[in-house]
C-alpha cells in the first residue's frame, strides 16, 4: 500500500469521521445496566467473541462485497449487498444505526468524491454502513482488500471500547490496553472474513440481539443503541 492510500485508510476509519458511531453502543450499554459488563476482563470478552461470532463478521463480509461490487461495476450486486443485510438485521435499532451511519457517510462521499454519485444512486436510501465503507474504499482505491477489513473491524472494536470506558467506567489506559489486547483476534477475523463465500454468511448473535432489544425499553439512556 502506498503512502497516501494509507493516509485514506486512516480517514476512512477514523474516530473522528462524522458518521455518528460515537453515539452507539451495540447492546453494551444494556449489559452494563445488567451488571454482565462490569470491568476490563468483561467489555474485551464480549467484544472477543464477537468477533469470533458476532454480526461484525457478517457487516465486514457485505463491506467486501460492496468493495468487489464497485471494483467490477457490478450494480446489481451492491443494491442486492444492501439489501441483504438491511434484511439480516435483528432489532429496529440495529437496523436504524447502520443506516443513519451509512445515509451520513455517503452524504459526505458525494461532497468528498463526488464521482461515486450513481453508485450512490443506485444503492440508494436506506443505505447500509458497511455497503458505504466498501464504496468508500474501493472509490479511494484502498488496497489490498485485508487493510479495509482490518481498518472497519478496528474502527468499531475502537467505537465500542470507547463506549465502554464511558458506561463501566473505565480508565483512557484500561481502554487502551483493551483495544491492544484485540488486536490478535481482529487480525483472524479479518482473515477469516475474507475467505467466507455467500452460502457461509451467517452469525451467532442472539446475546448481541438480546441485549439491543432490553436497550430499546431501558429506563435511562446515553447512546442510541
Amino acid at each position: 500500500m502506498t503512502i497516501e492510500r494509507v493516509l485514506y485508510l486512516l480517514q476512512l476509519a477514523s474516530p473522528a469521521l462524522p458518521v455518528g458511531a460515537y453515539s452507539y453502543s451495540e447492546g453494551i450499554e444494556a449489559l452494563v445496566d445488567a451488571g454482565m459488563i462490569s470491568n476490563e476482563q468483561g467489555l474485551q470478552h464480549w467484544l472477543e467473541q464477537e468477533l469470533r461470532y458476532g454480526a461484525i463478521r457478517l457487516e465486514a463480509a457485505v463491506m467486501v462485497r460492496a468493495y468487489h461490487a464497485v471494483q467490477n461495476g457490478d450494480i446489481e450486486a451492491l443494491s442486492y449487498w444492501n439489501q441483504w443485510l438491511s434484511a439480516a438485521r435483528e432489532t429496529e435499532e440495529l437496523r436504524s444505526s447502520s443506516w443513519q451511519m451509512g445515509r451520513s457517510l455517503m452524504k459526505l462521499l458525494l461532497q468528498l468524491q463526488p464521482q461515486v454519485s450513481p453508485l450512490a444512486d443506485v444503492v440508494g436510501n436506506p443505505c447500509n454502513y458497511a455497503i458505504a465503507f466498501g464504496i468508500a474504499g474501493a472509490a479511494w482505491k484502498i488496497e489490498p482488500l485485508s487493510s479495509v477489513v482490518l481498518g472497519y473491524l478496528h474502527s468499531w472494536t475502537t467505537n465500542l471500547v470507547t463506549a465502554g470506558v464511558k458506561l463501566i467506567p473505565l480508565g483512557q489506559t484500561a481502554g487502551q490496553q483493551v483495544i491492544l489486547n484485540l488486536f490478535p483476534h481482529i487480525i483472524d477475523a479479518a482473515t477469516e472474513i475474507l475467505t467466507l463465500s455467500d452460502d457461509d454468511l451467517c452469525s451467532c448473535g442472539w446475546g448481541l440481539s438480546l441485549a439491543s432489544m432490553a436497550h430499546e425499553t431501558q429506563y435511562t439512556r446515553l447512546f442510541r443503541s
